[in-house]
């Protein structure tokens, strides 16, 4: 027996199978590719094609300002910068503002994900990597774009997933397994790159192994097919001791249903 998130699913797929490919679909589709991927970040001219390059970030603010005099004579002022939301703060207030620095690029992604949507970008998302997320994940293929978004920032990716499923274009078990694939080494590509890769280049300089000897590209791959791995002990668990999963989803999103009625 099939829950409602699943009979609104079928529902979905069976409308989204009646639409055809279109060359500005495919063309938006490519652009996103590239555009979430996080390959032509920098700061050349190209940068204007990576969507965290776009997205930028705040300027600094001066926290501290010092001195070094020598001879009676001020010789060197040092500042010392940190973000708008300063140091040394904690809870509530604190929080507040951290939630202020992701709503820019949160908003900027789902604006961008609305126009390659509106071009057909997620058709043919759908119809490319269905073949491959739905036996390998348990989700469907129009979560590849949401995917690449996720490898950036886990901001990003949590934001066009409620997207998806509020659209009714996820069920309740797609969207747990789907973010347990993002949860898992979240924010893959600029998390490791910002941190992970700064230790492997440290290592890689001392020329005596001492730290590690492997390659940023092995640990990447290491990370991808963990989150793979994890997405698939929790689909397994889920069909082994949690069967009644879909019941239970159902009830609450009918529950959920009446309170918003009344």
């Amino acid at each position: 027996m099939q829950s409602n998130g699943d009979v609104l699913m079928t529902t979905d797929s069976s409308s989204n199978s009646s639409s055809k490919w279109s060359l500005t679909g495919v063309i938006a589709f490519c652009f996103a590719c590239i555009f979430f991927s996080g390959l032509l970040q920098s700061k050349e001219w190209w940068g204007i094609f990576d969507f965290l390059t776009l997205a930028g970030n705040f300027g600094k603010v001066v926290h501290s300002v010092s001195t070094k005099v020598a001879d009676g004579h001020v010789v060197e002022v040092v500042a010392k910068t940190t973000s708008f939301r300063g140091s040394g703060g904690a809870g509530a207030t604190d929080g507040f503002l951290f939630a202020l620095t992701l709503a820019p690029m949160v908003i900027f992604a789902m604006g961008v994900f609305a126009i390659i949507e509106h071009l057909g970008a997620l058709e043919v998302a759908r119809r490319l990597m269905e073949p491959l997320f739905r036996p390998l994940l348990g989700i469907p293929g129009i979560c590849g774009l949401t995917a690449l978004g996720s490898f950036q920032t886990v901001d990003v990716g949590a934001a066009m997933t409620n997207d998806l499923m509020a659209r009714k274009l996820l069920n309740r078990r797609e969207k747990t397994l789907f973010t347990q694939f993002q949860f898992c080494a979240g924010g893959l590509l600029t998390n490791f790159l910002m941190t992970g890769a700064v230790l492997l280049a440290t290592a890689a300089a001392t020329h005596d192994g001492t730290i590690t000897t492997t390659s940023i590209g092995l640990v990447l791959v290491v990370n991808f097919v963990m989150k793979i791995l994890a997405t698939n002990l929790l689909r397994l668990y889920m069909a082994l001791f949690d069967k009644t999963f879909d019941e239970r989803t159902a009830s609450m999103e009918a529950q959920l249903t009446a309170a918003d009625a009344r």
